[in-house]
């Protein structure tokens, strides 16, 4: 983080700043400066960062102050006066806000613009926003493997792309930080917009729009309206990277002012893939950017959905100036999505596990079975492990019941669904007809385990989707272990 004084963190959090006189007595005054992490997890907390005390759905973060002190921050902020309930026991300072989500978002403006401010033309700070309906973190992290052997890049952990995880992100930023890479999720109207308001991206990406959240959104319009929130506030100057093989993406067109730079597989995209070749070790492509440039790309990411994430980091990376052997030695040092992404494990016997059991939407669902298809041997058996996907509403039954047949008219041999709420999975396979595959249901994902423990064939081929809350991802290292 930056360099500030405790007087400027406190008026740019908009709170009070007290220091008890227990802190003053370990030598903390207003003009103190402190430059450590922010975070709202006291686990992670180290010597001389700042702890963020949050009111959680199912916790208070509150009850984590002392654990923080202990550890070594060297400020709290809190929502109440805690020197008021434990006296001089806190003898770190501590800034009193309202609302300590807001505050942080109002410690992230302060701090981009500071950045910003600090640079010249050259090497002002570029933001880069990433949303769409999947492949935001792994577009994020081709991306940031791009940029960071150009400059000092900040980028999330893991999926950090809310209004905690996206103030977080930015508050790592230095005055010698280059890039910033926002990855900007959203469950409602707004809440991309309330990001971007944070930090303005000069470069806004759009992969896709599809129903992952729906239920959350209330429908895939409203999807499509929050979507759009990350290209409606560019200015000219500014570029918007969009998928022109999504019709809902590529209507956004009409609603930015900035420029638009398309990328997919169609014609029409000035960032596209061609002669595309898909394997069991990754898929090969062709990458074409403007001015008539190609290369071909051997990427090590399993499955073609991923190439779109691969264009779209392309697409940001060429406009920020980057050429195309250093994006393509980029991409092809990239070895997996993500954890729990597409990652393929593997195991003795030739057995292979593909654990994608990190997020799930009708399409990443669909996207990977295909890819099972697409990469599995004439003579290999191949096993999808099905869990639910989240967050559908009332959609749910009707896109587990798709992704049911999917798996039939794929002919994958056997399927095994995990959980109540995936049954529809398991009732639609079955009810399909014209397929020699098996299908199985099961509660738990002990009980699948103990399916393939006793039947596990040399060189299956076996996938394990569903959503984060299933659990799944689990149960996909346990398989591969099993295995290895």
């Amino acid at each position: 983080m930056l360099d500030l004084t405790l007087t400027e963190i406190a008026e740019a959090l908009q709170g009070e700043l007290v220091i008890t006189a227990a802190a003053a007595e370990a030598g903390f005054t207003p003009g103190t400066v402190v430059n450590g992490t922010v975070d709202t997890d006291s686990r992670l907390i180290g010597q001389g960062d700042i702890f963020v005390a949050k009111r959680g759905e199912f916790d208070d973060g509150h009850r984590f102050v002392e654990p923080a002190i202990a550890a070594g921050a060297s400020l709290v902020v809190v929502e109440k006066p805690f020197a008021a309930e434990h006296g001089a026991t806190l003898a770190v300072p501590q800034v009193v806000v309202d609302d300590s989500v807001l505050a942080l978002g109002h410690f992230a403006t302060e701090v981009v613009r500071r950045v910003r401010a600090a640079g010249d033309a050259e090497t002002r700070l570029k933001v880069i926003g990433i949303t769409g309906s999947n492949g935001k973190t792994t577009t994020k992290n081709l991306l940031h493997t791009i940029l960071e052997r150009h400059g000092e890049t900040v980028a999330p952990r893991d999926s950090f792309n809310n209004e905690v995880g996206a103030p977080l992100t930015m508050l790592k930023l230095t005055e010698s930080s280059r890039y910033l890479v926002a990855e900007m999720g959203a469950s409602g109207k707004g809440e991309i917009t309330r990001l971007i308001r944070m930090a303005k991206p000069d470069v806004g990406v759009v992969l896709m729009v599809g129903l992952a959240h729906a239920g959350e959104f209330g429908g895939i319009e409203t999807t499509l309206a929050t979507k759009t929130e990350m290209v409606q506030d560019l200015e000219p100057s500014d570029l918007a990277v969009l998928n022109i093989d999504d019709p809902r993406v590529a209507g956004m067109a009409e609603k930015t002012a900035a420029r638009v730079l398309w990328f997919g597989l169609s014609d029409g995209a000035a960032v596209r893939a061609g002669d595309i070749e898909a394997t069991a070790a990754g898929t090969s492509f062709t990458l074409h950017l403007p001015g008539g440039q190609s290369r071909t790309v051997r990427f090590a990411v399993l499955g073609e959905h991923h190439i779109m994430n691969a264009l779209a980091a392309a697409a940001a990376a060429h406009e920020l100036g980057v050429g195309i052997d250093d994006i393509v030695d980029a991409l092809e040092s990239v070895v997996r999505a993500e954890r729990w992404r597409m990652e393929v494990m593997g195991g003795a016997n030739g057995v292979t596990v593909i654990n994608d059991a990190y997020n799930a939407s009708p399409d990443s669902m669909a996207a990977a079975l295909k890819t099972v298809a697409l990469i599995a041997r004439p003579d290999q058996r191949t096993t999808a492990v099905l869990g639910e996907m989240s967050e559908l509403g009332p959609y749910a039954t009707e896109e587990h019941d798709r992704i049911g047949r999917l798996v039939v008219r794929l002919n994958i041999n056997r399927l095994i669904v995990v959980g109540e709420a995936a049954r529809a999975i398991h009732l639609a396979a079955e009810h399909e007809g014209s397929w020699g595959g098996e299908a199985v249901f099961v509660e738990t994902a002990d009980e699948a385990y103990e399916l393939i423990a006793a039947d596990t064939e040399p060189g299956e081929l076996i996938l394990v989707k569903s959503s984060n809350s299933a659990g799944l991802r689990f149960l996909g290292d346990r398989i591969a272990e099993a295995n290895s």
